[in-house]
């Protein structure tokens, strides 16, 4: 097979393309702990960040602070029937935050249209459940941007980190090798499901769960302070294994030429 061009983008939702910040499933999965009783700090909250959220729920718990903070308040360890309890509580409250923060990212609709101007096929992958996913999809529709594939981790055997999402993308948009495929997002585990599924991983910085500011907080930001958090955004991806990061998907289109000239001599992901 010759070498491969850059054919599809797999984007993730909130953080990368709605809800700068990634605020909605942070403040429903603080607010679903609270509901039993235990106390969890946004940062905790975030730390899972991009899985689907009944795994999310059971990330929290297995953290040595929160499982602490859980025993504390319920006075014995959390066992699935508890992370059942919880995934009830998360489910109408994200879906309610969902609305909230419904907003694109600044920059996604003039990326979109420069990669479909190349050809490029745009698919979007979540943790989000099928309702939540839903509002997302619907969200974006009435700001311009729709998706040629989109799909959540409801509709899979594993969510993230396993790369299923991915590989169902690529087989309705009928694109291979992976090493055609980039995936872009604002956590962690959206870097490990890109390298799991063999394609390039690209990290996406401002307006990241990694960063985990408003747009209004971001953008108020000292310069100073602003780059110091950037570049710690940026080592947590690179550290993750992520090809690359960029401060915005602005970058993207250039990225995806440098990409290219990279598999035209022979490089893989």
């Amino acid at each position: 097979m010759r070498n491969p061009e850059i054919k599809l983008v797999v984007l993730d939702w909130a953080g990368t393309t709605i809800d700068f910040g990634c605020q909605a499933p942070t403040e429903a999965f603080v607010a679903a702990f609270a509901a039993a009783g235990v106390e969890v700090t946004l940062v905790k909250a975030r730390g899972p960040m991009g899985m689907h959220k009944k795994d999310h729920i059971r990330e929290m718990l297995r953290g040595p602070a929160v499982g602490a903070a859980w025993r504390a308040a319920i006075g014995r360890d959390w066992t699935e029937a508890d992370v059942e309890a919880l995934y009830r509580e998360v489910t109408p409250r994200q879906l309610d935050a969902v609305h909230l923060y419904d907003a694109l990212i600044p920059g996604v609709l003039p990326c979109v249209l420069q990669l479909r101007a190349r050809g490029i096929r745009i698919a979007a992958t979540t943790g989000y459940f099928r309702e939540a996913a839903e509002a997302c999809y619907a969200a974006g529709r009435r700001q311009g941007y729709e998706p040629d594939f989109v799909i959540c981790a409801d509709e899979v055997p594993a969510g993230r980190p396993a790369p299923w999402m991915i590989f169902r993308c690529m087989e309705a948009l009928g694109t291979y090798p992976p090493a055609a495929v980039v995936k872009v997002g604002d956590t962690g585990v959206d870097i490990e499901d890109g390298l799991n599924a063999g394609a390039w991983s690209v990290g996406v910085v401002d307006s990241s769960n990694e960063m985990g500011l408003t747009e209004a907080a971001f953008a108020a930001l000292p310069e100073g302070e602003r780059e110091e958090r950037r570049s710690a955004v940026w080592q947590r991806f690179l550290a993750a294994g992520a090809h690359a990061a960029l401060d915005t998907l602005a970058g993207l289109p250039d990225l995806i030429d440098q990409l290219n000239r990279r598999l035209a001599v022979g490089e893989k992901p």
